[in-house]
């Protein structure tokens, strides 16, 4: 559950008021004790204030501290609380010191307990001064732990990398090599012992040589070369190009069989071969005349 800013003030108040009440009824056992132990009327007023006024200390040093100087303010708290508590139960259990009619140095009637509550009594001022400075020193050397920084790739998705095992992973099987076989023809005894018959000579042929003469050969021709880029108007064929009256006979006789509503502008523009605005023109002015007839 969080808490706003009112909320916590007013638990804060809360907590205040409560301490406040309890030291207030703590305040009257504890002056009676430090009176019976021999202090004077200034002393006895103060000594409440040293007891639980270090109780106070020691709960804001725990909120402080941390890890062991935290438990150390818990220790102090702790025990400075169980010796008011002995104190206040005592001044429950002897009814003269709420008078001030004891005798000085006489918490008990057991001798053994009463020298226990006495140096109990007298030890919690001196307590309180060493206590009191160890939290005081570890509260203002005290460094709270940096925040840290957000990361600037923080947003980043983290990714889980799988690595397998090498049992795990496919071995590449290598292709199967084709030996190519090749034949070698069978070895051929040969009989040394032998002779061989010798062969005939051959007689060398002589020809006259004359003088070369030089004879003319035709030059490679280059191959031509592709034309490239637009041709220009004169090297283009010339395509006869029909007039508006040409175009209107033609369609007029392609189209005569045909239903109206075949007569379109593709229709005509595929059978004539001719511009898309040619195309609705000769439409516009075949359907006039079809209806022009009707009429």
């Amino acid at each position: 559950m969080n808490l706003n800013r009112k909320g916590k003030a007013a638990l804060v108040l809360a907590l205040v008021a409560v301490v406040g009440m309890a030291f207030r009824v703590s305040w009257n056992a504890l002056r009676d004790v430090a009176s019976a132990i021999g202090a004077d009327a200034t002393a006895a007023t103060l000594y409440p204030f040293v007891v639980d006024g270090l109780m106070a200390l020691a709960l804001v040093a725990a909120l402080v501290l941390v890890e062991d100087d935290r438990r150390f303010a818990l220790r102090v708290l702790g025990t400075y609380t169980l010796a008011s508590l002995v104190l206040n139960y005592v001044h429950g259990l002897v009814p003269e010191l709420h008078g001030a009619s004891v005798d000085w140095g006489r918490l008990a009637d057991w001798n053994p307990a009463n020298y226990a509550l006495v140096l109990l009594a007298t030890s919690l001022p001196v307590g309180s001064i060493y206590f009191g400075s160890d939290l005081v020193a570890k509260v203002l050397h005290h460094r709270p732990a940096p925040i840290p920084t957000p990361v600037a790739n923080a947003e980043k998705s983290t990714e889980t990398v799988r690595k397998r095992s090498m049992a795990d992973l496919r071995e590449s099987t290598p292709e199967p090599i084709t030996a190519t076989v090749v034949r070698v023809p069978d070895p051929v005894a040969v009989d040394f012992t032998k002779s061989t018959l010798p062969l005939k000579p051959i007689p060398a042929i002589q020809r006259p040589i004359g003088p070369v003469k030089p004879v003319a050969v035709a030059a490679d021709s280059p191959r031509p070369r592709r034309a490239t880029g637009r041709l220009p108007e004169v090297a283009r064929p010339k395509v006869p190009r029909r007039t508006a009256a040409q175009l209107l006979d033609e369609a007029r006789s392609v189209t005569a069989g045909w239903p109206d509503a075949k007569v379109t502008a593709e229709g005509i523009r595929r059978e004539l071969r001719t511009s898309p605005v040619n195309a609705r023109t000769l439409r516009d002015t075949l359907l006039a005349e079809r209806t022009g007839k009707a009429a």
